[in-house]
């Protein structure tokens, strides 16, 4: 399944956002909560806003591929999705923050939302 292959760096950038924030709690000795740290707020924020976007924006493409639609629409969603969410990761992480990579990254991220959703329409419904 095509998802699949979008899934599995997606989930490996899950980790290692994950692992930013919970090294940097254990090498500060922060626990429950942000205790004011900014940097450490940052980390939770890029943490919040992949889990926030990316398993919906996965469900809608699996619901895509269900439908069996050509192979090409598959990877244009999840080029886009994957591309978004390494980009707004990685604005958000960069210190300063990089704003047009965090913006980018949600407009790609944005894009592949439409995009599953306009194959859906399509699919489902067929040509209107």
């Amino acid at each position: 399944m095509i998802t699949s292959i979008y899934a599995i760096p997606l989930a490996v950038l899950f980790i290692i956002l994950s692992v930013r924030v919970i090294t940097y709690r254990r090498a500060n000795q922060l626990g429950l909560g942000d205790h004011g740290d900014k940097s450490l707020m940052k980390r939770m924020r890029a943490h919040a806003n992949f889990t926030e976007y990316t398993p919906f924006a996965l469900v809608l493409m699996i619901m895509v591929e269900l439908h069996g639609p050509g192979a090409i629409i598959l990877h244009v969603i999840g080029g886009l999705l994957l591309a978004g969410r390494l980009a707004h990761g990685y604005g958000f992480s960069a210190s300063p923050p990089k704003m047009n990579l965090r913006v980018g990254g949600m407009a790609l991220t944005f894009a592949s939302y439409l995009v599953s959703i306009g194959a859906l329409v399509y699919l489902v419904m067929g040509p209107v």
